[in-house]
C-alpha cells in the first residue's frame, strides 16, 4: 500500500513541478536521522546538512580542502595549535552574526554534548579560544593529522548559539534547526520529506538557483526511479545497480555515478548489553566461521550489478592506505563448519538487522542464503534505517547490516567503529592495544609510517573481526537532463552551488 501512495506522491508533484520551476525535489534512500549535525549518525542526514549547515572547511571533488567559513587555516610549528582566519559576512537563518565566540561554542557543544557523536572525532583537542572576533584557535593534546578532515564534516558545523541555549536544547536543535548554509530549515514530515528554502543573506545566494529544495524519503529503489521517470523528483541518490541499463536508455534521465569513500559492512554486538548475552557472534569463532560463508565477490555482482567492489578493510581501492596485506576473504564452507564445531555448535541462531530499502533487502536474503549452507540460521529483521541504528546504539541486535560514506582520511574510516569508547562502535568491541595503535596514527603526519601504524592495527582486527565489510560503497546518482552543473563528489553529498534548471 506504502508503495503505491509514494509514487501515486510522485506523478502528483510531477506535474505540479510545471508550475514551480525553481523547486528542487531529491529522492534519497533512506529517512535522515535527528538533524542536529552534532548527534548525526546518517548518511541521509549528511546530505541535507550540505545545503543546510555551512563548516568551517569543505572538500572540492580532488578531495583537497577548501574554504567555506573559514577563509585561511594553519598549524603552528609543533602541530598543537590551529588557527583559523573566519569569513566575516556570514549569518545565521536566525540573523545572528557568525564569528569565532559562535564557532567556539559549537566546538565546546560537540565536544560536551552527552549525546554528542562527535566526541572522538574531537578527541584530541584541550581547548578553544576565541582571541578576536574573526580568529579561531583550537589547540589539541598531541599533533592530530584527521582533525582538519573532521572540521570539513559534521564536526565542523555550525549553529546558531541561540538555537542550542537551555537545558532541552538537544532535541529541539533536532526538530528546528538553525544553521547557516544557503538553504533554512522549513518543515519536516518524518518518514516522508524535509523541506528547505533559499537564505537570501547566504553570503554566496546568487550561486544558488533554487527557491526550495525538498528532499523525499523513498526506499523502494523500483517507486524511486519512477518519481524521477514522472518528473516527481529531479535528482535520485544511490540507484538500484540493476537498475542502470534502463536508466542509460532513457533519453530524459542522465547517469552520473562517483566512486565512494564509504563502505557496507556487518556490525557485530561483542559485548553491549542484553542483546549480546546470547549472542553466538559474541564468540570469535564464529564471526570467523561467518566470514567464510560470504561470497563478498557474488554480492557485488549480483546485487552490485558489478560497481560494487568487494571489501575487507574500511579504506578503499583509491586510498594510500588501502593494503595488500588483506585481500578478499574467500567463501570455504568446510572451514566455517569446522570453526563452529571448535566453537562447540553444530547450528548457529541469530539475527540480522538491516535497512528496509531495496538493495538491503536483497543483500540480507543472499546472505541468509550463503550463511545456511554452513549451519547459520539468520532470521531476518528489516527496519527504518535511522531507528535501526538507534536500536543498536542500545545494544538491540545481535548483528546488523550497515553503512558508511567514508571520509577523506582514514581515521573517520576506524577510529570511531573499533575503539573502546568510539561513538560508533555499537558492538563495544574493546582491544586496548587497538585503541593505542589508532591513537598513534592520529599523531602521524609521514604516509608511509602511519600506513604502517594501520596495518598493525589491522592485523588484530581482521583476527577478531569485530566488524566484517561487504563491499566499498559506490554513489550511483541519476538526474533529470534538465539538471545543469551537479556533478558527484566522492564523498556523497549534494552540492546544489551552480546547479540550476536548463531554461530548455
Amino acid at each position: 500500500m506504502k508503495k503505491i501512495t509514494v509514487l501515486a506522491g510522485g506523478l502528483l508533484l510531477g506535474m505540479a513541478a510545471v508550475g514551480h520551476a525553481q523547486d528542487l525535489r531529491i529522492g534519497m534512500q533512506d529517512d535522515p536521522d535527528t538533524l542536529d549535525p552534532h548527534r548525526s549518525r546518517t548518511y541521509a542526514a549528511r546530505i541535507v546538512f550540505t545545503s543546510l549547515c555551512d563548516k568551517l572547511v569543505d572538500i572540492d571533488g580532488k578531495l583537497q580542502f577548501v574554504p567555506k567559513l573559514a577563509k585561511s587555516w594553519s598549524w603552528n610549528e609543533d602541530n598543537t595549535a590551529l588557527t583559523f582566519k573566519l569569513r566575516e559576512d556570514a549569518v545565521f537563518h536566525d540573523g545572528g552574526k557568525f564569528d569565532a565566540q559562535a564557532a567556539k561554542a559549537n566546538l565546546d557543544r560537540a565536544m560536551t554534548l552527552p549525546e554528542s557523536q562527535r566526541k572522538s572525532e574531537l578527541a584530541s583537542v584541550s581547548q578553544v579560544e576565541a582571541p578576536d572576533a574573526y580568529t579561531l584557535v583550537i589547540k589539541v593534546k598531541q599533533p592530530d593529522a584527521p582533525l582538519l578532515a573532521q572540521l570539513s564534516d559534521r564536526a565542523g558545523m555550525m549553529l546558531s548559539p541561540k538555537s542550542f541555549a537551555g537545558a532541552d536544547s538537544a532535541s529541539t536543535v533536532g526538530r528546528n534547526p538553525v544553521c547557516s548554509g544557503p538553504y533554512k530549515f522549513v518543515e519536516r514530515v518524518q518518514n516522508d520529506r524535509i523541506v528547505l528554502e533559499k537564505f537570501d543573506k547566504y553570503y554566496d545566494a546568487k550561486d544558488y538557483a533554487f527557491d526550495k529544495v525538498t528532499f523525499f524519503a523513498i526506499p523502494d529503489s523500483t517507486v524511486r526511479l519512477s518519481n524521477l521517470k514522472s518528473g516527481g523528483i529531479d535528482i535520485l541518490e544511490r540507484a538500484n545497480p540493476s537498475d542502470v541499463p534502463d536508466i542509460k536508455q532513457d533519453a530524459g534521465l542522465v547517469f552520473k555515478p562517483v566512486t565512494g569513500l564509504g563502505f557496507r559492512q556487518f556490525m557485530f554486538n561483542v559485548s553491549n548489553g542484553e542483546g549480546a548475552k546470547n549472542n553466538p557472534f559474541s564468540n570469535k569463532l564464529v564471526r570467523q566461521a561467518f566470514q567464510l560463508t560470504i561470497d563478498r565477490a557474488a554480492i557485488g555482482e549480483v546485487i552490485g550489478g558489478g560497481i560494487f567492489p568487494p571489501a575487507q578493510q574500511p579504506f578503499p581501492l583509491a586510498s594510500p592506505y588501502h593494503s595488500e596485506k588483506f585481500p578478499v576473504v574467500k567463501p570455504d564452507i568446510a572451514k566455517a563448519k569446522a570453526l563452529l564445531k571448535e566453537a562447540g555448535m553444530e547450528t548457529v541462531q541469530a539475527q540480522l538487522t538491516f535497512a528496509n530499502n531495496t538493495i538491503e533487502a536483497s543483500t540480507a536474503e543472499m546472505v541468509q542464503a550463503m550463511a545456511g549452507q554452513a549451519g547459520f540460521q539468520l532470521s531476518l529483521r528489516p527496519t527504518e534505517y535511522a531507528a535501526m541504528l538507534a536500536e543498536s546504539a542500545k545494544g538491540n541486535f545481535q548483528v546488523d547490516m550497515r553503512g558508511w560514506s567514508g571520509r577523506v582520511d582514514p581515521d573517520g574510516n576506524i577510529f570511531s567503529f573499533v575503539t573502546c569508547k568510539g561513538t560508533l562502535n555499537d558492538g563495544k568491541y574493546c582491544n586496548p592495544k587497538v585503541d593505542e595503535l589508532l591513537r598513534k596514527a592520529r599523531t602521524i603526519s609521514d604516509q608511509e609510517k602511519r600506513k604502517a601504524v594501520y596495518d598493525e592495527a589491522q592485523t588484530i582486527l581482521q583476527d577478531e573481526l569485530p566488524s566484517m565489510y561487504i563491499y566499498y560503497q559506490p554513489w550511483p546518482f541519476v538526474i533529470q537532463k534538465k539538471v545543469q552543473g551537479f556533478d558527484p563528489y566522492p564523498d556523497g553529498m549534494i552540492r546544489l552551488k551552480g546547479v540550476s534548471f536548463s531554461k530548455g
